[in-house]
């Protein structure tokens, strides 16, 4: 009972702090020393530059993993009242549903000053080119922003720590920062691959249980099934159509995809909605979790 106790112990951390100062948090003091590292081979030449990122993920992830195993031993061997607030204290940083929630809340509030801070607000969110978007692609970004990472920041994280204990929820947020630093085109074409594959591959699973967590049944599977794929990520696709379909709006990249597409763009009532859903999902992806949490250790 003492990681259930923990896993909510952390979710109370995360629903009423949100997230340390970047000087106090781990994944901000891995993202710094992976930067450092990473700026030494992605420049190198391809076949070089795949192994040494490849190299390095292997190496980033696992230390990671074996530092939460070392800390989730300790706990083991401690007294319950030590245990559980420094299980807590260890897995809160994995997953970030209040800071996610309170930035994409951030936008509609930015819009209601004008457009130009709307789009600044979601610039925050997102890599594209903010600045030819109107105010209903600045809510179409922040929405689709809140249904991936409701993936990324939350169901992964908890998928991963119920798979493997704080090792696995480490490891996962390890995956997915490197992911954001490393994994996209351009100069990072080649060292970040590795990287971009492994958070695809580690994103399978959870990102379709997220879908699950947004989905509405009249929605019908077939049609979740059709246009989850039509994104470029093969796991980004399948919250965000879900969340498309659950508030009724479209959502999309100009020229590049569009979820839900004959239903109208996002309005401020439906960027209120898609947070109301988030925040309901969220709940219920804790309480599957602990409920998990708790028949494993049961069977076991």
């Amino acid at each position: 009972m003492v990681a259930a106790a923990a896993l909510a112990l952390a979710w109370l951390i995360d629903s009423r702090f949100g997230e340390p100062r970047s000087a106090w948090h781990p994944v901000a003091w891995f993202g710094r020393i992976a930067a450092s590292l990473g700026r030494r081979v992605h420049s190198w030449a391809a076949p070089a530059a795949f192994a040494a990122g490849a190299v390095l993920w292997c190496s980033l992830v696992a230390a990671v993993a074996g530092a939460a195993f070392a800390v989730e031993q300790a706990a083991g061997a401690a007294p319950a009242w030590i245990a559980i607030p420094l299980l807590a204290a260890a897995l809160k940083p994995t997953f970030a549903w209040r800071m996610l929630n309170d930035e994409v809340r951030a936008v509609e509030a930015a819009l209601g000053q004008g457009l130009e801070q709307g789009q600044a607000r979601v610039a925050r969110l997102c890599s594209r080119d903010v600045t030819q978007l109107d105010a209903a692609a600045v809510r179409e970004t922040a929405i689709e922003t809140l249904a991936e990472n409701f993936n990324d920041s939350l169901v992964a994280p908890l998928f991963w720590f119920l798979v493997a204990g704080l090792p696995g929820a480490w490891a996962w947020r390890a995956a997915n920062t490197l992911d954001a630093m490393w994994g996209y085109r351009g100069p990072w074409e080649w060292a970040g691959k590795w990287a971009a594959r492994a958070d695809d591959v580690m994103g399978y699973v959870p990102a379709r249980l997220a879908a699950l967590l947004l989905w509405r049944p009249s929605v019908g599977v077939a049609r979740l099934t059709r246009e989850a794929p039509l994104t470029p990520s093969p796991n980004g696709g399948w919250p965000m159509a879900a969340m498309a379909f659950r508030i009724g709006v479209r959502l999309g990249k100009p020229g590049a995809y569009a979820l839900n597409a004959q239903a109208p763009a996002p309005d401020a009532a439906a960027l209120t909605n898609a947070l109301t859903v988030g925040e309901g999902a969220a709940r219920g992806a804790i309480a599957a979790a602990l409920l998990l949490v708790v028949l494993k250790v049961n069977l076991w």
